[in-house]
């Protein structure tokens, strides 16, 4: 039986989900080098997008005649492409809700949001690239914010009245060891 790479990340995906683990968002690095593209577009999936409008229908399969599962009212907000179908792709969010939307109300502009380690933990903002560093804010989870730059372990992030640099591990809009330009 010849298992193609479809065929181990999906496998992988039953496997993890059986053992507790569907919200993990990354791709083992040991597979990362034979990652799948889009069938349509030809980029890597899975894939860090945004929400291009206010309103995005994220839809139960991909058509209009779909019901809409819910609605997105945040631009720039974040999604995870986990599928690709015709025009239309698979996002999933922070929190793991899936749904199909239009590809034209995706963006390929990278953004992330800031989630702790506990609940209520705020996230230091530092000045520079390094713990040593100075903290210029400390950010609640939730908070949107543009991704500049990722070199694997830190991001520039910025949003509206912050500028500085996250723990990348800290950020839902980036993979563990990513580089963003």
């Amino acid at each position: 039986m010849a298992v193609t790479t479809e065929s181990f990340r999906t496998a992988l995906a039953a496997l993890m989900l059986a053992a507790g683990m569907a919200g993990i968002q990354s791709v083992p690095a040991w597979c990362a080098s034979d990652a799948p593209t889009g069938s349509v577009s030809g980029l890597p999936i899975p894939r860090f997008v945004s929400l291009k409008s206010d309103r995005v229908n994220a839809r139960s399969g991909p058509n209009k005649d779909q019901e809409v599962r819910w609605v997105y009212t945040h631009a720039g907000m974040p999604v995870e492409v986990t599928a690709e179908f015709e025009n239309w792709r698979r996002i999933r969010d922070w929190e793991g809700a899936e749904g199909w939307v239009y590809h034209s109300l995706l963006s390929g502009k990278r953004t992330a949001t800031v989630v702790p380690k506990l609940k209520d933990e705020l996230v230091p903002l530092f000045e520079k690239a390094n713990v040593d560093s100075p903290v210029s804010a400390r950010l609640q989870p939730g908070v949107l914010g543009a991704l500049k730059t990722c070199n694997g372990a830190w991001c520039q992030f910025s949003g509206k009245g912050f500028e500085g640099y996250v723990r990348q591990e800290r950020l839902w809009g980036a993979y563990p060891n990513e580089k963003v330009d």
